[in-house]
């Protein structure tokens, strides 16, 4: 089996589903890395790698939803349609 765009486009939409069905008090809670958890910054400070990847978690969970689904049932058909 080799290494194609469909094998690609396939596998970043499985790490997309990931990010957007992590429940953030069931697990992201746990390990402390909540989005209600005061973070404080001062100006102009650059904020940090945690911060950082929190917002990129709710940046996709808040953009990507509509697409994703609709991704997710383009990828369905065309897999029952072609095996």
């Amino acid at each position: 089996m080799g290494f194609t765009l469909w094998n690609l486009f396939e596998a970043s939409l499985l790490c997309l589903n990931a990010v957007c069905i992590l429940h953030e008090e069931r697990f992201l809670a746990k390990i402390g890395w909540s989005a209600k958890s005061p973070s404080v910054q001062g100006f102009g400070e650059q904020p940090t790698a945690k911060a950082q990847i929190l917002n990129l978690i709710h940046s996709i969970r808040t953009v990507a939803r509509i697409p994703l689904i609709l991704f997710n049932i383009v990828t369905i058909v065309l897999k029952l349609i072609l095996g």
